[in-house]
């Protein structure tokens, strides 16, 4: 027997849930929303399709070599992933900063949640 319930919503980030074209990448930072901290820059801009979308811009300059980048990405997508049912309808492309690159993950999955939890405010107060 199934584990999964009528209702239940798995916590997976299918390619409807990420950004992927320039032109989305652009229409967020033309239009969206700034924040961030010292670790993370998140743009953040409503959509139409009903789900909280993700994009990532993870730099050369800001993270360093790939293993520093990819590891930064890893982080922003689990964060995302675990919290993407909560979110309002927003397109978000996140960069990372210089100082993420020395931080632990610990600290950074706690920047993150603090930065997801900022963009639902922000955008339940614009409605």
């Amino acid at each position: 027997m199934s584990s999964r319930g009528v209702g239940v919503e798995r916590l997976t980030l299918p390619a409807h849930r990420r950004l992927r074209r320039k032109c989305d990448f652009e229409s967020v930072y033309a239009r969206g929303r700034r924040l961030g901290d010292g670790f993370f820059a998140v743009a953040a801009s409503p959509n139409a399709t009903g789900a909280a979308r993700l994009g990532l811009a993870v730099a050369v300059k800001a993270a360093g070599n790939s293993v520093e980048r990819n590891r930064l990405r890893r982080l922003i997508r689990e964060t995302f992933r675990l919290r993407q049912h909560r979110m309002p309808a927003v397109d978000l492309v996140v960069s990372a900063r210089a100082q993420a690159r020395a931080a632990g993950n610990d600290v950074l999955r706690a920047s993150l949640n603090a930065l997801w939890d900022r963009v639902i405010e922000l955008c339940a107060s614009s409605r």
